[in-house]
Order: structure tokens, then sequence, then C-alpha cells
């Protein structure tokens, strides 16, 4: 499928970069925005008013993306960080399911929280088992929507069906799909996501969505000046007044990289997501056709390689694709054409 030409324009040319499940690539005005910032701190023209203003437009437009309000999201750093504050939170006793070959930093903080002999449990499962092993005695369902290692979505009306059936909270990291998929966070209790993969922002900007039910179950664990109903009368204590949304769960902002994220927001606040998932989707399928795989809806694909060899011969013909549990994992994002399907094919072949 093909996008309207400014979406393309928007980027500069990247033959061969297949990796956005890894890291992408920063539209134009990205890098031109953190250039002009860069020279305003060096300057001395900066001002936290302004940068202030960035995380305010980069949180707006986020809200948009996901169909959430703008009073349901919180901004920090890292999918880990707002995984932490949901893990910490946990009442003594209560039983996790997770994913057991999901990514580790949604998995890791509640493993955490399992050791500290609270009597929290984790059970873990597989993505295919995940709908059905959720039971009255879950409490919590953590899961990625779709799969860091090899793009695979998770059967999201069986996972939600299952845990309104039982009462069980979802927290859903959103990372691998944003940007390709229609996300709506008002369908979860919590949602996370790291946003220089398919968002193409800045490493460093990350968000986090608390539904009704849930804003009330988490401590603020990480609260400083930022989370204050007023963040600048709260930056001195000792009184404290967080903000009554989910900016109580702010982590102060690192500076530039919300920059960044704001320009990178105001491009995909234009772009229609489920036009860019067609499209990669699209490509990703002629390359599985190529190579005798049956198709499947997600952008990812993911070749196997136990020792190594294709992602070899993909570097050596020029495609930039990741490595990932004994499988070579090829991303078709906005900026990718046919040709890319060209190279990896001969590649591979």
């Amino acid at each position: 499928m093909a996008l309207p030409q400014w979406v393309t324009d928007a980027f500069a040319p990247a033959p061969g970069y297949l990796n956005a499940p890894t890291m992408g690539l920063p539209p134009r005005a990205v890098v031109e925005a953190m250039r002009r910032g860069l020279s305003d701190w060096q300057q001395g023209i900066a001002s936290p008013l302004a940068y202030d203003e960035s995380v305010i437009r980069a949180r707006r437009d986020y809200a948009r993306l996901v169909d959430a309000p703008v009073s349901a999201v919180a901004v920090g750093p890292s999918v880990s960080v707002f995984a932490g504050v949901v893990a910490a939170s946990l009442p003594d006793g209560t039983r996790v399911l997770a994913v057991e070959d999901d990514f580790t930093s949604i998995l890791f903080p509640f493993l955490v929280q399992a050791g500290r002999h609270r009597g929290v449990q984790v059970e873990m499962v597989s993505l295919a088992a995940l709908p059905t092993a959720i039971d009255d005695a879950t409490d919590l369902v953590v899961f990625s929507l779709a799969q860091s290692s090899t793009g695979e979505v998770v059967d999201l009306e069986g996972v939600r069906a299952a845990a309104r059936r039982c009462g069980a909270l979802t927290f859903c990291d959103v990372t691998q799909a944003a940007g390709w998929y229609p996300v709506r966070a008002s369908g979860f209790d919590f949602t996370v996501c790291a946003s220089y993969k398919w968002l193409c922002q800045p490493r460093g900007a990350a968000y986090l969505t608390v539904g009704p039910e849930g804003r009330d179950r988490l401590i603020p664990v990480n609260a400083g000046w930022y989370a204050g109903e007023s963040v600048w009368e709260s930056v001195y204590g000792p009184q404290m007044h967080l903000a009554a949304d989910a900016r109580r769960f702010d982590v102060s902002p690192s500076w530039l990289t919300w920059v960044g994220a704001a320009a990178a927001g105001e491009v995909f606040r234009h772009v229609d997501v489920a036009e860019l998932g067609a499209h990669g989707v699209g490509l990703a399928n002629d390359l599985r056709a190529r190579l005798d795989m049956p198709p499947r809806a997600t952008p990812v694909v993911a070749i196997q390689d136990p020792d190594g060899r294709r992602a070899a011969a993909c570097a050596e013909a020029g495609a930039t694709v990741a490595s990932r549990a004994g499988l070579v994992r090829v991303g078709f994002h906005l900026w990718n054409t046919p040709d890319d399907v060209e190279l990896v094919d001969g590649a591979l072949r």
C-alpha cells in the first residue's frame, strides 16, 4: 500500500534500514528541532518553561494516538520505570499472569516483587495460552500487544474478555505496536510505551496510561517536583500536592529528549496509523510469500537463523536487521519500499 508522498518525505532516505523494532528513524523535523535545542542550550537561551511546552505537546499527541484522555497519560524515561510503578503498587499476595518470552523490561519489575517475600506470585505461560490461563485467581495480566522477538500480536479480544470475566486488571506494553497498530489505551487498565521504536521519538521518552479503575491502585513511587499539581510550586518541600490526574506518575523529563519527542509526535499526529500498518504488513507479506512463509498481520518477519548466517548475509548485502532469539527479525515501517523486500530476499537466497 503506497503512503502519501508527504509521509515518506518527512524522513531522510535510509535504504535497507529494516530495524524499526529495535530503533526507529527520526523524522527530519526531529533532527532539526534537536539541533535548535542544542544551539539554544549552547547560547544560554534555553528555558525550562519552553521545554515544558514540548512535554505538553508530546503528551497531547500521544494521547490522541492511543485514543486516551490527556489526563490519563504520564510521561517518563522507560518501560521498566513505569512497570516498576505498577509492580511496586501490588498488594501483598497478588497473583500476576505474564508471558514467558516477553521483553524483560515488563517482566523483571514483577519478578523482583515476587522475590521480596510479599507473597506476590508471577506465573508464566506461553503467548498462545494466555487467554485460557486467566482465571478467578488472576489479579493482573501483564503482556505485550506485539512480541519484541517475533512481532506476533496477542489474541487481544481473548485476553480482554477473559480478564473482564475474571475481574483481573490488564497491563499492556504497546511499544512494539504503537505506530503501526491502532492502539486503544482505554481497553486496558494500564499501558506503557517506549516511543523510540515505531513512533520514531528519541530514546528516553516513554508513556504510561492509567484507566479510571487503576489510578487509585498505583503508588506514585517516583514522585518529584514534576508530579506536582502545580509543577513550579512543587520544587521545595515539605508540602506535597500531587497532580490529581495521571501526571502524579510523571518522572522529571530529560528536556532535549522531549524536544525531539514533540517534533515526532507532530508528524504522527497527521498520519493514519492503519495506513502505516497496512503499508508495513503488505511489504512483510511480500517477503513472506517469496520465502514460502504464510501471511501474517504484522510488519515484522521472523526467520529462523540459529547459527546467525542469515543475519550476516543481510548485513553483507546492506540490510540493517536484528538477530533475536535465534531469528532474523526484519521490520517494515513507513520509510521502507519494495526495494527493501528485494534486498532481503536476495540476501537470504
